[in-house]
């Protein structure tokens, strides 16, 4: 037997699926192979969503902002204080820092504040403060927000100041970026970046994998060589390392802060109102007494990589600034980008010596301040080694 290609060809016209479709047969034949061909796509989609994305969703919902007691004040006359920690960019349970800033506890109750895991709301978060105050019988609350952290006290401080019968007797700014400009322009690029993913991906606020990848393309300068050939190379020990890293503190890590919690930090920082804070904060409000507002930053701007801490102050001058002695700005030797948990012992004697007093002078009246540390004419004064 002979082979006979055109009697192969006829064989298959024949029998081939849509063979019998004359009206728009080539057009609804075209759409069959792409939906036949969608089928592996679709099954590796739902796994992705039945595995990764659902499961992440409803951990999530499962979340609520909380505030844990982490010292009690050293003396009774502190149990009418509060002192709240709130953690930046990328972090949810600020519990670790304000452990290591034992010494606000010379002033009054630490209280550490954990997000809510799926975003952040400020105003669900200011009056789950209030309620824990009026609970404790605590009548003055002093706010401590590090990095991006004190974006969201200064709009929790506002929230308080006016809406609840709280006072609110200080907003301690730990290196804070008090508008975007403020945020370098690699943080600032890779926040957009971060925001232009999520919103292109479906269940990128939840997922895991796409997590992974991303947290190891942020690390990728430590494992991919682009110098030595002319083509990129991967040093295969440091990619594990990274690897290891990012499953270990991202990915497998329950307090690590979601996709979504990230996205809705940014956002607070695109979207701030920090200048109206400030601004509503020097306003007098029902007869309280205006918070004292701190800046802790380090002495040298530059040692801040991810903060124009410069910029910032100066819109704290120009806002809050002035006779009224309502700001004080602390400079740290030796510190870098809101890193207490990095420095403790600086971050503490500066405290000690620098914040407090003017905290207490506040709190307790003008007599009790330590007067030969709290220099309260120069609101730029410095404290190092």
């Amino acid at each position: 037997m002979q082979w006979d290609d055109q009697l192969r060809r006829d064989r298959l016209a024949q029998t081939r699926l849509g063979r019998d479709w004359v009206v728009y047969g080539r057009t609804r034949r075209a759409i069959l192979r792409v939906l036949l061909a969608s089928i592996p796509v679709l099954i590796v989609l739902g796994q992705y969503w039945t595995l990764d994305v659902a499961p992440e969703q409803r951990r999530l919902a499962a979340t609520t902002p909380r505030v844990d007691q982490i010292y009690d004040a050293r003396s009774a006359e502190g149990n009418n204080t509060a002192v709240v920690d709130m953690v930046g960019l990328g972090n949810v349970d600020a519990s670790p820092t304000a452990f290591s800033l034992p010494a606000f506890d010379r002033i009054g109750n630490v209280w550490a504040l954990r997000y809510d895991n799926r975003g952040i709301d400020t105003r669900v978060i200011s009056e789950i403060v209030a309620d824990r105050a009026s609970a404790a019988g605590v009548e003055n609350i002093v706010l401590v927000g590090h990095s991006m952290g004190g974006v969201v006290a200064l709009e929790v401080a506002q929230h308080i100041y006016e809406d609840t019968d709280r006072r609110v007797s200080g907003v301690v700014l730990d290196s804070t970026p008090l508008d975007l400009h403020a945020v370098r322009s690699e943080g600032r690029d890779a926040g957009a970046n971060l925001l232009r993913w999520i919103g292109w991906l479906p269940g990128a606020r939840e997922s895991r994998s796409l997590r992974t990848v991303v947290e190891m393309a942020a690390r990728s300068d430590r494992f991919v060589d682009t110098h030595s050939t002319w083509y990129p190379g991967i040093e295969w020990s440091n990619a594990v390392d990274a690897f290891d890293e990012v499953l270990r503190d991202k990915i497998l890590n329950r307090s690590a802060a979601s996709n979504g919690f990230i996205e809705s930090q940014f956002k607070t920082i695109v979207a701030s109102g920090a200048l109206d804070n400030l601004d509503a904060l020097t306003a007098p409000t029902r007869g309280k007494p205006l918070p004292a507002i701190i800046l802790m930053r380090p002495t040298v701007g530059g040692a801040d990589g991810v903060v124009d801490i410069d910029y910032s102050q100066s819109i704290l001058l120009d806002r809050v600034g002035g006779a009224s002695g309502q700001l004080r700005v602390v400079r740290m030797d030796g510190t870098g980008h809101a890193n207490p948990r990095q420095e403790p012992e600086r971050y503490n004697e500066a405290i000690t010596a620098r914040v407090l007093p003017f905290l207490a002078s506040r709190i307790f009246g003008a007599g009790r301040s330590d007067r030969p540390l709290d220099q309260a004419a120069d609101p730029t004064t410095s404290f190092g080694q």
